[in-house]
């Protein structure tokens, strides 16, 4: 004990800390200290998260109370902002507000120090506040709160009321994880494991065999309708391909083995490199930290030991938190710990947050198969682009986008970034057009619950590439059949010169994803046959584990021509996928209607598609896309209602969804956190699993269910 009181001593001399570090004294270091040292990453394990049950406290007779840093009381209560256990004598204050939730000390002065005098779980306002120097003298009946929680009669506390009061509380308990200055070039990547990788491979090529798994691509193709006469041409029939990605051998042996699943999918994917640009401004403070450092926590744990990630956190500026490092047991537990010394503050700078993101996968020595961006944030970027509005200029986003991330017009793109727009404030624009300029996708979280959901959808899909650099080329074979258009929605196309030829750059397909592209071409009058030929399809793509080239051709696509037709059958798969292209158009249509302040005729716009729609033969037989591109188009319409709700969530919104239908990929959006709002004509099984993942663990932990309030009040209308 006494070498306790003198360790305080000497910390109080020196003006450090003010408050007792747990010591070697206190404890064995094979146990205790290995526990303290590590309990932050841990907690923030998907097991543990889902089980600890944060115990309300007992409010004192003052209402506000902190409790001794060196108690021996036993209690493991969590605190509500950083979601880490509060145990007693580890060295943190614990401060008990009045309406009985509990708080680290130095992460509830870090929402405070700005004048919050309102609760992160609750809501409700307090009365009194946590201080970060000398207090007043108290009110009658009341003790003062001290920053280390001794009472203020304790002789120690004449010695803190001598020290002079430190502007940033809340710093002196965060430890760097990272180096104090950041290398000129981020050529520190951790080495990839290439003799596991090349076992693995080779255990995963076995297991494929064994299962009778194939990495290829299904191929089919549906003509408009199956027969014409033959003394009829037509301007412009459609002929749908259809694309399949094989499903992973997870997929196709749902009996194996449990406990060997993780591993096994592991096994059979392409390892990823994934940076995540996360957005920690002083209005993420609080509750919304707290379920982002969550969400990140089941990220962190759902990568395997040979994908690699690092973490870039921006506020007024951005910083590498840590190089990209393999998930192994140790980069895991470092990778927990970074995330959960995270605090909030400062302004929004998206830009040096992609810049810096973009650099670590650029200067990276090696490169996993597959490599992508998630950026998150709820604000506007106020340092690169203005902000745009109804009377300004549209603002250049592509300044938001370093050269490494997009690499022209002509040449495509190389780094995905998959950007999730976060509450009312988020500039939806600016985060649509850094997907869509960069080939990733955008999300809308319109609820604080849905973070986790959104990331596990989207990292479900990352892990489980199992076709890249993907490129179809079209072909047509009678000699008097040519091209017209292709519509491929943001994927580049081109139709070459005299319309013999063209392609459609896809890139990277996840485990059972599909495409569906609609190619149009003239035919002419056919009295010489019964038969005319169309086109043949072939696909050029990357096995990403086998790192090989392969070609797939389809079967020659072809309509009957007899001399007199009978009944005209159009294919349902055909009139499905233009009803898509047309519910898109008209959201397209309707957005720029709605910037213009001409939100009653977006509305307008969006009903006269869902007249059209209902008339089609896909809508009059229940088909399920129309059925869901009904009740997209109606929900897109309620958040037209007025300027304040498109600005708050409509705008949004819409964007994702035309994120969602361009690029055929699922986006998380709206305000739902039972996973309605999720695009699940475009989910995959693995999206699938690992979003059931991620609410089987939200569901069993009760501290994030108190956590989850909605971003804004506005009522959605009706």
């Amino acid at each position: 004990m006494g070498s306790k009181w003198r360790k305080a001593r000497m910390a109080l001399g020196l003006n450090l800390c003010v408050y007792l570090p747990k010591t070697l004294e206190d404890s064995s270091p094979s146990s205790v200290d290995s526990e303290e040292r590590l309990s932050d990453a841990a907690l923030l394990s998907p097991a543990n998260l889902g089980s600890s049950r944060p115990q309300t406290p007992t409010p004192s007779s003052h209402g506000l109370k902190l409790s001794r840093s060196g108690s021996k009381s036993t209690s493991k209560q969590t605190c509500s902002i950083c979601l880490t256990k509060m145990k007693q004598g580890g060295g943190h204050a614990i401060f008990t507000a009045e309406c009985s939730h509990s708080f680290h000390f130095h992460c509830i002065a870090s929402n405070v120090k700005h004048g919050n005098q309102i609760c992160p779980v609750c809501r409700a306002k307090w009365k009194e506040i946590p201080l970060q120097g000398p207090t007043a003298d108290p009110s009658p009946g009341r003790a003062p709160i001290d920053p280390v929680g001794w009472p203020q009669n304790d002789a120690l506390m004449t010695v803190v009321r001598r020290l002079p009061p430190r502007r940033d509380l809340s710093r002196r308990h965060i430890v760097p994880l990272f180096p104090a200055t950041e290398p000129g070039i981020f050529n520190d990547d951790e080495p990839l494991d290439h003799q596991t990788m090349l076992a693995e491979r080779s255990s995963s090529n076995k297991n494929c065999a064994d299962d009778n798994c194939f990495r290829t691509i299904e191929i089919k193709t549906y003509p408009e309708v199956s027969a014409v006469s033959n003394s009829k041409s037509f301007d412009n029939f459609t002929v749908l391909v259809n694309l399949k990605a094989a499903a992973s051998t997870t997929t196709q042996n749902p009996c194996r083995d449990q406990s060997s699943l993780s591993q096994f999918s592991q096994n059979c994917r392409a390892p990823v490199d994934l940076v995540t640009v996360l957005d920690i401004s002083g209005s993420m403070a609080g509750t919304k930290l707290a379920l982002l450092k969550r969400a990140m926590g089941f990220v962190i744990q759902n990568l395997g030991s040979n994908d690699r990630l690092s973490v870039v956190a921006f506020s007024s500026t951005a910083r590498r938190l840590f190089p990209l490092r393999r998930m192994t047991d140790t980069g895991r537990q470092q990778a927990l710990q970074a995330v959960n010394s995270l605090v909030a503050n400062g302004g929004t700078n998206i830009a040096e947050g992609l810049r810096k993101g973009g650099k670590i996968l650029e200067d990276r020595r090696g490169k996993n198969p597959v490599a992508s961006i998630i950026l998150l944030s709820d604000g506007q970027d106020t340092y690169t682009v203005s902000g745009s509005g109804a009377n300004q200029a549209q603002p250049n986003y592509q300044l938001l986008l370093p050269l490494p991330i997009h690499s022209g017009d002509n040449t495509g793109f190389q780094i995905p970034v998959h950007a999730f727009g976060f509450g009312a404030d988020h500039d939806a624009s600016s985060m649509h057009s850094i997907s869509e300029i960069s080939g990733g996708t955008f999300s809308f979280i319109e609820t604080e619950a849905v973070i986790q959901d959104a990331f596990a959808q989207c990292i479900g899909g990352l892990l489980s590439v199992v076709v890249q650099e993907l490129q179809v080329e079209v072909e047509c074979i009678n000699t008097n059949v040519c091209l017209s258009s292709l519509k491929a929605g943001n994927y580049p196309s081109r139709v070459m010169v005299g319309g013999r030829k063209g392609s459609i750059d896809v890139g990277d397909l996840y485990a059972e994803e599909e495409r569906d592209f609609l190619v149009s071409v003239n035919v002419p009058a056919e009295f010489s046959s019964n038969l005319t030929s169309l086109i043949k399809v072939r696909c050029i793509f990357k096995d990403p584990l086998a790192k090989e080239m392969a070609t797939l051709e389809s079967e020659e696509v072809g309509i009957q021509r007899p001399a007199v037709a009978g009944q005209v059958v159009v294919s349902i798969e055909v009139d499905r996928q233009r009803n898509r292209l047309q519910a898109a158009e008209a959201m397209a249509q309707a957005r720029a209607a709605a910037e213009r302040g001409d939100l009653a005729g977006a509305a307008s716009t969006l009903e006269d598609c869902r007249r059209v729609l209902s008339e089609t033969v896909s809508a009059k037989s229940n088909d399920r896309l129309c059925v869901a591109l009904d009740a997209e188009l109606k929900e897109m319409q309620e958040r037209m209602a007025s300027r304040h709700v498109y600005e708050a969530s409509g705008r949004a919104y819409i964007l994702s969804g035309l994120s969602s239908h361009s690029w055929q990929r699922a986006t998380a959006r709206g305000d739902s956190t039972d996973g309605s709002s999720l695009v699940q004509s475009y989910q995959t099984p693995s999206m699938v699993e690992m979003l059931t993942r991620s609410q089987a663990m939200l569901l069993g932990s009760p501290s994030a269910q108190r956590l989850i309030r909605p971003l804004y009040s506005q009522p959605k209308p009706r």
